[in-house]
């Protein structure tokens, strides 16, 4: 079980911008989105169970999301290379961004220590914001159930 993590942004705070690559290889900006609602969603890693689960939910709700004025931008440490393969296996039509250095996780407060197994390390925490067309943060989940909370973010929009 997953301790909460050390977030310490705040609802109505300006997102922290970045500049990172997604699975295509292009270079994404948060500021690019101003206008639109950004859905910035933190897992763990590509391909295990739960961020599987999550990752498809939000699939299933792209069009659904995208009617809302709403882009959908995960973000993980995993190369460019496995966010690819899990783009590519799952049919992902949103961006996957390689945080490989953690700057956008830390940014965030997404980097903490976890426990699992009765094991304690540095990971991502499973959390999301969703930033209004001003850049500001409208919501936060600090911590998020990965089949159910694609449908939650459409609910907020």
């Amino acid at each position: 079980m997953a301790t909460p993590p050390p977030i310490q942004l705040q609802e109505g705070d300006l997102a922290p911008d970045f500049s990172a690559t997604d699975q295509h290889g292009d270079m994404v900006q948060l500021k690019a989105f101003r206008g639109q609602f950004v859905i910035l969603y933190f897992y763990p890693k590509d391909n295990t169970p739960g961020c599987t689960k999550e990752a498809c939910a939000f699939r299933d709700q792209f069009q659904a999301l995208q009617k809302k004025n709403a882009v959908i931008l995960g973000v993980s440490p995993d190369s460019v290379a496995s966010h690819q393969k899990f783009a590519k296996k799952h049919d992902l039509p949103f961006s996957l961004i390689a945080d490989t250095g953690k700057e956008i996780v830390n940014a965030y407060g997404a980097w903490g220590k976890k426990l699992f197994m009765g094991r304690l390390f540095d990971g991502t925490h499973r959390v999301s914001f969703l930033i209004d067309p001003e850049g500001r943060i409208k919501t936060i989940w600090p911590k998020v159930k990965p089949a159910e909370h694609p449908q939650q973010v459409l609910e907020m929009l």
